[in-house]
C-alpha cells in the first residue's frame, strides 16, 4: 500500500510517469427491455437480449490530467493495450504502472503476447507496482472508470461500433477539459485507518 500512496505523493515526472491502468466488460444489449410488472413494481430496462460483450481497457496518469481508452473483444489483450500506451510515451525513461494482481498484469502475459523481442522491449519500459490484494481502491483509474461509467458506459449501448465511438468522444473530451483526480489519501492517513490492515 505504501509503495502506490509514495507514488501518488511524488511531484509530476514526464520522463518517470506513473500510469494506473485497469480494464471493465461491457455488455451489449441488442435491444432495450421492456418494463416488466413483478408484485406489484415495476421493473424497468429488462434487459431481453444481448448481442455480446466487450472490453474496456483504460489507462490514466492522473497527474498529467490525462487518459487512454480501447474497446477491446476480450480481457485477455491488455498487453496489447499497455503496448499501446508505452509506445505513446517515447520521451520517458521508465513507466511505472499501479495495477492489480490479476493475471494479466504480469511479465509473462507479454510473453504470452509477443515474441520474446517484443516482450522484452515493452518489458524495458514498465515498472510494475501492485495495489495490495483487496485494495483495488488504490488504483486511482476505478475513480476514473466510475466517472466513465455515470457519463458514458452505463446508459444503453448495443453494439461495440457505437461503443468504441462513444468511449473515444468521452475520453477525448475528458482530456480536452484537462479533467484530473485530486487523491488526498496519504501515507500519513493510511498509518492512522490502515496500518493493522496493509504492510
Amino acid at each position: 500500500m505504501y509503495d502506490v500512496l509514495n507514488l501518488y505523493g511524488e511531484p509530476y515526472d514526464p520522463k518517470r510517469p506513473f500510469v494506473n491502468p485497469d480494464e471493465k466488460p461491457q455488455q451489449l444489449p441488442s435491444e432495450k427491455g421492456m418494463s416488466i410488472p413483478l408484485n406489484g413494481e415495476v421493473l424497468k430496462n429488462t434487459i431481453m437480449n444481448m448481442s455480446g460483450t466487450a472490453n474496456i481497457f483504460m489507462a490514466v496518469e492522473f497527474k498529467a490530467e490525462k487518459r487512454v481508452t480501447q474497446v477491446t473483444k476480450r480481457r485477455t489483450m491488455a498487453a496489447q493495450f499497455v503496448k499501446m500506451f508505452v509506445d505513446e510515451y517515447p520521451d520517458a525513461e521508465i513507466i511505472r504502472l499501479i495495477t492489480d494482481n490479476l493475471n494479466t498484469h504480469n511479465e509473462k502475459s507479454f510473453y504470452e503476447t509477443f515474441d520474446k523481442d517484443g516482450a522484452e522491449r515493452i518489458l524495458s519500459r514498465i515498472e510494475f507496482h501492485y495495489t495490495p490484494k483487496h485494495a483495488s481502491w488504490l488504483n486511482a483509474v476505478e475513480i476514473e472508470i466510475n466517472v466513465m461509467d455515470i457519463e458514458c458506459t452505463g446508459r444503453w449501448i448495443g453494439d461495440k461500433e457505437t461503443l468504441i465511438r462513444k468511449v473515444a468522444a468521452w475520453s477525448r473530451r475528458r482530456n480536452d477539459q484537462k479533467k484530473k483526480i485530486n487523491w488526498k489519501f496519504t501515507g500519513e492517513r493510511a498509518d492512522k485507518k490502515l496500518s493493522i490492515y496493509y504492510v
